[in-house]
């Protein structure tokens, strides 16, 4: 049965004592609440003890004003409600915490820059689901771990002391941030205290990725051949079997640092880097000279060296697939979006942020060299491979994801390829926001936070 969602009016507390709340008589009876009894209402980390009084022809919860203070919830507020009579308590929720980078008071209608309008569909969401979300920044953490400084909207973007949540999305975007002590302090204590759910807990390293899925048997044939590149032996190796490979940084992103090393003759070599402007291109008459050039970069950089692969082009401009893939109310993958992204002009990665165009994985196809007997059924053979490989990421690797961003790419025979998993999909590199919309990746996210904690 699910858990009933209510509206939450506050009452001054000269009529209604900080530990009594009313309650709608018929949903007490439905969910068998015991009135006048000492119950212990959980909202987050938040615990206090409590009597309920039912009222008639009511489906509401009202609470004194004191009480909704500490709580950190205003009138009108719609949350979820479920009893268990075995421990004899009122949970009110979910109360769900996203964790980002940073934050600025200083500008008061877009304190969180770029995901400041996600934030917003984010919560209008949860409004309409009857869940309760805040954000806050490592710096919001208190010291008692069990509450934090987060951000609310309520017609307009306020800071106010916090339960900490039953569920966390982490969207921090630095490893450093990740890292830093009292982050993962409050991760441990909220998950041990108060059973609290943290997804998207750290961040994928590409070599992590690649090692943890050749594990299964049936997920070999998605994965090029990958590497830890450690010496020039290594490099020699693969050079010599592939025409093309490709050096990516363990812990890059948004294509930054990766290099493409091409065959040009018997003995010459021509490396490739991705930068902001285009591709800058350096030759080398032998394989030698190009690792002692890369070997400077492997002193502060760890490189994956992966096959390179005849990808699907359009107009010569690189095409690959992002896949989003989360968990759904039933706790399952399924997939939300797959676009198509082609690269920009002179660059050969297809990161918006380099120049790269979105379009529909039809019409990319469509336009592509792909021969069309493997045109039909490319978009399901790319969803099915998003799937097998999200559950392959939960199965061998030991945290919990409740979203993946999945890059995909198609060979000019057909065969789909993973490219990489991203543990932190963008929420301002996909379609365009628009005021009021809420995006099904949106709802999916309130959904599976909703089925992990309970509500």
């Amino acid at each position: 049965m699910s858990t009933p969602k209510i509206n939450v009016q506050v009452i001054s507390s000269g009529i209604l004592s900080d530990d009594v709340l009313m309650l709608g008589e018929s949903l007490m009876k439905q969910w068998k609440i015991p009135a006048q009894q000492h119950l212990a209402l959980q909202f987050g980390s938040f615990r206090h003890s409590v009597t309920i009084v039912p009222v008639p022809r009511y489906e509401g919860l009202r609470i004194s004003q004191t009480l909704a203070r500490r709580m950190g919830i205003s009138s009108g507020t719609p949350l979820r409600i479920q009893y268990q009579a075995s421990t004899r308590s009122l949970a009110l929720g979910p109360l769900i915490g996203v964790l980002i980078s940073r934050d600025n008071p200083d500008q008061p209608d877009k304190p969180f820059g770029d995901i400041t309008m996600f934030c917003r569909e984010l919560t209008d969401a949860c409004r309409s689901q009857g869940a309760y979300v805040y954000f806050f920044t490592p710096n919001a953490i208190g010291s008692s771990l069990s509450t934090v400084e987060g951000w609310v909207y309520t017609k307009g973007w306020y800071r106010m002391m916090l339960p900490a949540p039953d569920v966390v999305n982490n969207r921090l975007t630095s490893r450093k941030l990740e890292n830093q002590p009292v982050v993962q302090q409050f991760i441990r204590e909220i998950k041990h205290r108060f059973g609290a759910q943290i997804f998207n807990e750290k961040f994928l390293d590409k070599t992590e990725v690649f090692e943890a899925l050749k594990k299964d048997s049936a997920l070999q044939k998605y994965l090029p051949e990958s590497h830890s590149l450690q010496n020039y032996s290594m490099l020699k190796s693969m050079c010599s079997r592939y025409s093309a490979v490709f050096l990516k940084p363990v812990r890059g992103s948004l294509g930054k640092g990766i290099i493409r090393l091409s065959r040009i003759g018997p003995e010459n070599w021509q490396a490739s880097y991705a930068t902001v402007n285009g591709t800058k291109k350096q030759s080398f008459n032998s394989l030698v000279k190009l690792f002692s050039t890369i070997a400077g970069k492997m002193k502060t950089v760890r490189y994956l060296i992966q096959q390179g692969l005849n990808l699907i082009e359009i107009d010569g401009r690189p095409v690959d697939f992002r896949a989003l893939t989360q968990k759904n109310a039933s706790g399952k993958w399924a997939i939300t979006s797959i676009v198509s992204r082609t690269a920009g002009t002179h660059h050969f990665v297809s990161n918006l942020a380099r120049g790269g165009t979105l379009s529909t994985v039809k019409e990319s196809v469509a336009k592509s060299n792909l021969p069309v007997q493997f045109r039909g059924d490319a978009s399901s053979r790319l969803s099915r491979a998003a799937l097998d490989i999200a559950r392959g990421v939960d199965m061998y690797i030991p945290a919990h994801f409740g979203e993946l961003g999945i890059d995909l790419a198609l060979d000019t025979l057909g065969r789909v390829w993973l490219l990489e998993v991203n543990s932190k999909p963008s929420k301002n590199d996909n379609t365009p926001l628009k005021e009021g919309k809420i995006r099904p990746s949106v709802r999916m996210m309130i959904q599976y936070a909703r089925h992990v904690s309970g509500f």
